[in-house]
């Protein structure tokens, strides 16, 4: 026990002497006796001087406690230092400084997904920077941070320093990048009117699966997630649950890093139909009934939150084009119980004047190569003019048109004027260039090979220059053109064509050739109305012409020149030209062959379809056109002009399936008058949706006779053909993919059928 005493009493001596050492060091550092000189030491490649100027301390300052402590934060604080002491020689104050080494190269290991390229723009270190442990620590970070939102969570990074001579290092990121992140399983709970499997088809995110190696749905992604709140929120809501909430969204990560376990808890509340709905319009000289008919919401019907949103952006629209600059409609729901005790929710849309706000500015982000006024010669609302939503929706949709950005933002905020709002357009560029190299099969062509080299946004200035070659077992041609479609600067488009085609006729026993080129100039005469006016000079050629084929056409063998001048009139008010699901269009072509050449015939054509989606993704749609073409100054219509059907343009049938025909030698001969029509629904097909496969039901019926090439043995009558089918179309990877069943119900002895209709192409 009395070693123990001796070594304690021992121990405290010792630490009170420092204390008291270090406290008789301060008092003789701390004198308040002023500085005379300031040396630094251990500096390699800073300046004295510049370490003298981070310091805030000059010869003549006293030696102070609050003023060596703020020198030494400073230092620090300039990060080109590792280590800082002070000490005292007489009345010299000495700066003895480590600075840190300088990076002499900067290298990334491991990185198989994520290329260097993409990690040096994330990280804040560069090759002859300074390094420090800081920066390492937070571009560490950074990276890690890159690779959870690429969806790999068990990645792992060790940043590794290798020194060199005069103080320099190089540094090596060694990254482990794991495997990705998928999400195991995604569970509910709370929900009661709907299943689990029926709320998972409403979200983004989805279960992991071995059919999902094509798509990133099955990856954790926090901001997907925040998605799937409103996507499940907007599902309730459409479907009567006005008071539904997600009350949580809580993703787990398994303890192996592989995989996510997500849990929503919702809270359902009611379920609510509508009751009394009314308009009430405080804008003058506007009758709420002439609002009604944009209404996409009914007493009596199950509340739906799309719906109300529909009508609100249908009268919003309707109003505008009215002349009324500022309105503003809100939705007021007022929540009760009808006799029977069922929840019911009254609902009065009120119309109001908005306040009077103007555009100030314009601005534009994100567009790297595209140039500014290719954007904005799409708006449809310039500075100055007052704030118009609909003109707002249709300037983005215009620019979403041009297909040269993946995604278009316009955000409105407001200006220094209380009256007035900036637009802030976010634009992000995708690839304009294409060099597509493609294969398929077709039962119309056969085999087939495709190159196409195209440059949609030449220059950054919308051109679109194109060249395509294209060879197959029925075609092969070879097209180049080229757009300018703000043509001096003028809202008209204009284009050059120059094309070479070679067509294997087999259904009418010949071959033909065409070769020439054209001019085209096009404009908008209105917002949905557009006008197009070409020029086309062709030499024709029918040759190889079968030595058994009908008289007609042996007759028509040889070389023709056709000088045509048409136009094209189009009242497009679909939401899309490619996959439309909404809206309508008309078309009206009209070509006049005979501005020279020896080739005199007019040519008239009317295009319509009509598009309606119900259901939640049913898409009903009619489509119908019909065709008349005329000889002028006595000359016959030439078979390579005449009009033609089957195929494609009438299922169930081949390519000149139907239609006049030499009953002698069964060639088709083709027709002057046509008409054919569709009646078709689409549907998706159950799998998921990014695999974006649909199918369809569908009934085409038409007919064309009048053939200028009638024969004695030839018929050549109106009669109707009716065929029925179903198909499915799948946009794969690999190309576009699509099969048609057909079966004609009506149809004449002569026809040539084609039960089963098949296309797949590809890209590299």
């Amino acid at each position: 026990m009395r070693v123990w005493c001796n070594v304690f009493l021992l121990a405290l001596g010792l630490l009170l002497t420092g204390g008291l050492l270090q406290a008789v060091h301060a008092q003789e550092f701390f004198t308040g006796e002023p500085i005379s000189d300031i040396r630094v030491e251990g500096n390699q490649r800073i300046e004295s001087e510049t370490v003298r100027s981070y310091m805030q301390i000059s010869p003549g300052d006293p030696f102070e406690p609050a003023r060596i402590d703020r020198a030494l934060k400073a230092l620090f604080a300039t990060g080109l230092f590792a280590d800082v002491t002070f000490q005292r020689d007489g009345s010299t104050l000495v700066v003895v400084v480590k600075e840190n080494p300088i990076i002499n190269e900067l290298a990334f290991e491991g990185n198989d997904h994520i290329d260097d390229k993409q990690l040096q723009s994330e990280v804040q270190l560069r090759p002859r920077t300074v390094y420090t442990q800081t920066r390492v620590q937070e571009d560490t970070k950074r990276i890690l941070e890159l690779y959870r939102r690429s969806g790999r969570y068990a990645a792992t990074v060790e940043p590794k320093v290798i020194p060199l001579d005069q103080n320099r290092v190089n540094l090596v990121f060694e990254i482990h990048e794991g495997s990705l992140t998928t999400v195991e399983r995604i569970d509910f709970v709370g929900n009661k009117a709907f299943s689990d499997s029926t709320l998972r088809d409403q979200i983004l995110t989805k279960e992991t699966a071995f059919y999902r190696f094509l798509s990133s749905s099955d990856i954790y992604d926090p901001d997907r997630l925040a998605a799937d709140q409103d996507a499940l929120t907007k599902y309730y809501t459409s479907n009567g649950y006005a008071d539904f909430e997600v009350v949580s969204a809580v993703a787990e990560l398994s303890a192996n890093l592989k995989s996510f376990f997500i849990t929503f808890t919702v809270d359902e509340g009611d379920l609510y139909n509508f009751g009394k709905i009314t308009v009430e319009s405080h804008l003058k000289d506007l009758e709420p009934a002439a609002l009604e008919q944009y209404l996409e919401t009914s007493e009596g019907d199950t509340f739906d939150s799309s719906a109300i949103q529909k009508s609100i952006d249908q009268m919003t629209t309707a109003i505008g084009t009215l002349g009324y600059a500022f309105v503003k409609i809100e939705p007021k729901l007022e929540r009760t119980t009808d006799d029977k005790g069922n929840k019911i929710i009254n609902l009065t849309y009120l119309v109001e004047e908005g306040p009077r706000v103007f555009v100030n500015r314009i601005d534009i982000t994100g567009n790297v190569r595209t140039l500014d006024k290719v954007i904005r010669r799409e708006f449809r609302i310039a500075e100055g003019d007052a704030f118009n939503s609909a003109k707002l929706q249709r300037t983005r949709q215009r620019i979403q048109n041009l297909g040269f950005f993946s995604k278009v933002d316009i955000t409105a905020k407001p200006a220094d004027d209380p009256d007035k709002i900036d637009l802030n357009v976010n634009v992000e560029e995708q690839s304009t260039g294409e060099l597509t190299f493609g294969i398929g099969y077709s039962t119309g062509d056969g085999p087939l090979g495709q190159i196409n080299l195209r440059e949609r946004n030449l220059l950054g200035l919308g051109y679109d220059l194109r060249l395509d070659f294209t060879i197959s077992g029925r075609n092969s041609q070879v097209n180049l053109s080229f757009t300018d479609p703000y043509f001096l600067d003028l809202p008209l488009a204009a284009g050059v064509d120059l094309f070479r085609t070679q067509t294997q006729r087999d259904e009418s026993s010949f071959e033909q050739s065409q070769t020439g080129g054209g001019l085209r100039a096009s404009y908008d005469i209105q917002e949905y109305l557009r006008q197009t006016w070409k020029y086309r000079y062709t030499v024709q050629d029918i040759y190889n012409v079968d030595n058994d084929a009908s008289i007609a056409i042996q007759q028509s063998k040889g070389v023709s020149y056709s000088s045509l001048v048409g136009s094209d009139l189009i009242y497009d008010r679909r939401d899309s030209r490619f996959d439309p699901r909404t809206g309508y269009y008309l078309q009206l072509s009209n070509d006049f062959s005979g501005l020279g050449g020896d080739v005199y015939y007019s040519s008239h054509q009317f295009y319509a379809g009509y598009y309606y989606t119900f259901g939640g993704d049913l898409t009903a749609s009619v489509e119908g056109q019909a065709g008349y073409i005329h000889g002028l100054f006595g000359d016959s219509v030439k078979i390579i002009d005449s009009f033609s059907l089957g195929g494609s343009t009438f299922r169930g049938f081949k390519i000149g399936g139907i239609g006049p025909r030499d009953l002698a030698t069964g060639d088709f001969l083709g027709g002057d008058i046509y008409y054919v029509g569709t009646f078709q629904l689409a549907f998706p097909f159950g799998l998921p949706e990014e695999y974006q496969i649909r199918g369809r039901v569908f009934t085409d019926f038409g007919s064309l006779w009048n053939s200028d090439l009638s024969t004695g043995t030839s018929v050549d009558e109106n009669v109707l053909r009716v065929s029925i089918g179903t198909g499915i179309t799948w946009r794969s990877p690999f190309g576009p993919i699509a099969v048609d069943l057909a079966y004609p119900i009506k149809k004449e002895s002569y026809d040539k059928e084609e039960f089963f209709r098949f296309s797949v192409g590809t890209r590299f």
